[in-house]
């Protein structure tokens, strides 16, 4: 186990800057998720830290030693890749062995630490066995053990589970979140899918053009989004475009007139609101803000409907329902009446 310290991490390539001024704390045994769009400088993040990418500007630090020009094979990272990179000529044996052998670790240690490290991952007895003959799961399991037979100060998980499918995605991620806390392992994995992220960090860092949007836990990111991309990026929100008319009152482009709490400064700014802090038909009755809205598309997602509506010709919105029994689907052009109380949204200044 280790600290790991990202001081103001720069990589420019040219003139073009893919990762900006970048500051995070990682401590012993946490697990912090980078998530982000394609493109905003995660993976980049995560190879300056493994050693594979020169930073531009900035320090690592791994516990007290600072690493920042040390060469991959002296940071005593584990990582793991999205590919897996496993040799298909090898047993698995012999691929969680090979950077044993490269590191010049004795035959006579080598074999218990593999041993280990297939235990830990529920695959002893699959020794002899090659990569072709596993499934995409048991590949995944081979990398990780390979990862985790260098014993490593830090484990760097290179959006480890994209190749699986859905359902070995969800058992997959549960292994190794278990795995991880039974270990202590301070880890950092890269990913861009929210669930992932949500159900196995301890923290989240949400990046975007190479810069950092906000750190924080789930709870954090999803209740107090620090700016309308998060909002955005993190679960789903409804957005408003408008302006706040007066304190504790904002008017949309189409305007309507919402008691808002967050309203303060007056000027150009949108209200996010949660889907799932939408009420409808009898359950807003009592709402602070009620309108009525043209049903545009409805989905079923089984426990959840997801329901479009437009409110005015500039205002639409999304709003979620629970999938209760014998609850009548609303249809297309069908008007519902909605609400939802004076402190459900958020402002945050508009931005083109």
């Amino acid at each position: 186990m280790a600290r790991l310290s990202i001081e103001h991490l720069n990589k420019k390539y040219g003139d073009l800057t893919v990762v900006d001024d970048v500051t995070i704390d990682i401590a012993d045994g946490e697990f912090l998720v980078l998530l982000g769009p394609s493109g905003c400088g995660k993976t980049t993040t995560l190879r300056m830290v493994a050693g594979f990418v020169p930073p531009s500007a900035g320090k690592l630090t791994i516990g007290t030693r600072d690493v920042t020009t040390l060469p991959p094979w002296k940071r005593n990272c584990g990582l793991v890749f999205q590919s897996y990179a496993l040799f298909p000529h090898m047993t698995v044996a012999e691929n969680v062995a090979f950077g044993l052998e490269m590191r010049k670790v004795s035959p006579a240690d080598r074999g218990p630490r593999v041993a280990e490290a297939l235990r830990l991952v529920q695959l002893a007895g699959f020794d002899e066995r090659y990569p072709r003959q596993l499934s995409g799961g048991q590949q995944q399991r081979v990398a990780l053990a390979r990862a985790l037979a260098m014993e490593p100060d830090v484990l760097l998980l290179d959006e480890p589970l994209s190749n699986l499918d859905a359902k070995l995605r969800q058992e997959v991620r549960v292994e190794i979140r278990d795995l991880q806390r039974k270990l202590g392992l301070t880890t950092i994995m890269v990913t861009h899918d929210q669930e992932e992220a949500l159900t196995m960090a301890d923290r989240l860092v949400v990046m975007e053009k190479g810069q950092v949007r906000q750190i924080g836990t789930q709870r954090e990111l999803y209740e107090k989004p620090a700016d309308r991309f998060v909002a955005g990026f993190i679960g789903r929100s409804a957005f408003l475009d408008g302006e706040i008319a007066a304190p504790g009152r904002f008017r949309t482009k189409g305007g309507l007139d919402i008691a808002c709490g967050a309203a303060t400064a007056t000027g150009a700014a949108t209200l996010a609101l949660r889907p799932e802090r939408i009420a409808v038909a009898d359950e807003a009755a009592g709402c602070a803000n009620r309108f009525e809205a043209k049903v545009e598309h409805a989905s079923y997602l089984g426990a959840l409907l997801d329901i479009h509506v437009s409110l005015s010709e500039h205002d639409r919105m999304l709003l979620q329902i629970p999938n209760r029994q014998g609850a009548a689907e609303p249809k297309p052009g069908e008007t519902i009446t909605i609400g939802w109380g004076q402190d459900a949204g958020l402002v945050y200044p508009r931005e083109d």
